[in-house]
């Protein structure tokens, strides 16, 4: 199943069959604009989090209504994201910069802290780091042992960067891809073809690019199956596409 936003009801998350391209069904209790939809990797759940300041966890094969309701953010929630490998953390920040950590099976917030206000992911597979964007700035966040060195990649509208993070506060932008006209709001790296970043394929080590003609408008997110290798982009034309 593919995870999307509903262009004509922005209040509702559409759940869709992959294989048949038919909805499966509409999460409709937030009332405000949903900002960000996220499948856990290892159980059958999927978050949405709102304008409305909330995020609602959800069973993806009974989605009739909410797991759980989180409260506790004071601006609207603009992104979020399950912890990779422990099924019970999940991780929001809001339009404040304030990023809250919750426990799913208690219904409870773990922690708060500050470092994002746009954009969050952890770390895929180990989840060690959690990566948080906040205007122009990219914060990779340790909450128990501080920084460590790993690659990880930025998207703003005039170029992708990858970046190493060392031990100190700064990092090292090891490659850059330029807009050349385009403007990137999203970007993935493919989970089997480490080197490649997606919707503009860019080959790292061979700093080669090739464009698809993929929306008629704006690609507003992308995500990519670990299990299949499949990539769905999301747009402004009111399409969502798998490419594989």
């Amino acid at each position: 199943m593919l995870n999307c936003f509903s262009a004509d009801f922005p209040v509702q998350a559409v759940l869709w069959y992959t294989d048949t391209l038919k909805s499966k069904t509409n999460l409709e209790e937030h009332s405000s604009l949903i900002t960000d939809v996220r499948f856990s990797p290892s159980m059958s759940r999927l978050a949405t989090s709102s304008f409305d300041k909330t995020v609602r966890v959800w069973d993806a094969d009974n989605p009739g209504y909410s797991l759980r309701t989180f409260m506790g953010h004071s601006a609207s929630v603009m992104s979020l994201d399950f912890h990779p490998n422990k099924d019970d953390l999940i991780c929001s920040c809001d339009g404040d910069g304030e990023i809250r950590y919750w426990s799913i099976n208690n219904g409870s917030c773990a922690r708060v802290f500050k470092g994002g206000t746009t954009q969050m992911r952890f770390q895929p597979h180990l989840g060690r780091y959690l990566a948080a964007a906040a205007e122009n700035v990219v914060s990779i966040l340790d909450v128990e042992t501080g920084l460590s060195a790993f690659i990880s990649a930025s998207v703003s509208e005039d170029a992708v960067r990858v970046w190493t993070v060392g031990s100190g506060n700064e990092g090292e932008c090891v490659h850059e891809l330029s807009c050349n006209g385009n403007k990137f709001h999203s970007c993935v790296f493919h989970p089997r073809y480490l080197s490649l970043l997606t919707l503009e394929l860019w080959n790292l080590p061979e700093n080669k690019t090739v464009t698809l003609a993929a929306h008629d408008g704006l690609i507003a997110d992308l995500a990519v199956s670990t299990v299949t290798g499949l990539i769905a982009s999301a747009s402004h034309d009111k399409f969502v596409k798998l490419w594989k």
